[in-house]
């Protein structure tokens, strides 16, 4: 009778833990304005910025433009497409790895992308990711970005991210 009394009590504790860390979930809409959001669609992110460093870039830092493009869908984002450009030479030679990159939000101000990647195959070459990385949110200002620079797989840091996806999103 002890063992019953103790596994159902066990039982409810995970219960308890499981619903609360069902309500801490965080989930990415569209931010249409009115309620409820819109749950899935289509986005891009035109006018974003990236800079890195690599091993392609001796380590010094590369800013370039970044649109990524991808969809929303049950609270979850995925990045399918990731068009990068700008005035510096190396910022037409990546190659996007790892998609589709998928965007968790943890919070309402915090989340993660995983399978981020990308490589140059000019000399010195770069090969860099899959890695997670942590990344930052704000619904005032519809962007995402990063609080600290992160490291890839390979020698690669992303130093700086600011992307703000159209149409307007946000986490709840």
């Amino acid at each position: 009778m002890k063992g019953i009394k103790t596994l159902v009590s066990a039982t409810a504790i995970a219960v308890c833990l499981g619903a609360a860390s069902m309500a801490n979930a965080a989930s990415i809409v569209f931010d249409n304005g009115t309620n409820p959001p819109i749950l899935s669609g289509n986005f891009t992110t035109p006018g974003g910025s990236i800079t890195v460093r690599s091993p392609s870039s001796f380590g010094a830092p590369v800013t370039c433009n970044i649109n990524f493009s991808g969809s929303i869908n049950n609270g979850i984002a995925s990045i399918t497409g990731a068009t990068v450009s700008g005035s510096n030479p190396l910022c037409s030679l990546p190659k996007i790895t790892g998609l589709p990159w998928t965007l968790t939000a943890n919070s309402t101000t915090a989340g993660t992308v995983t399978n981020v990647g990308y490589s140059i195959s000019s000399f010195p070459s770069t090969n860099c990711g899959p890695t997670t990385i942590a990344v930052a949110w704000s619904n005032t200002t519809n962007s995402l970005s990063l609080s600290t620079p992160q490291s890839l797989a390979g020698g690669c840091t992303v130093d700086v991210l600011n992307a703000k996806p159209d149409p307007k999103a946000k986490v709840i």
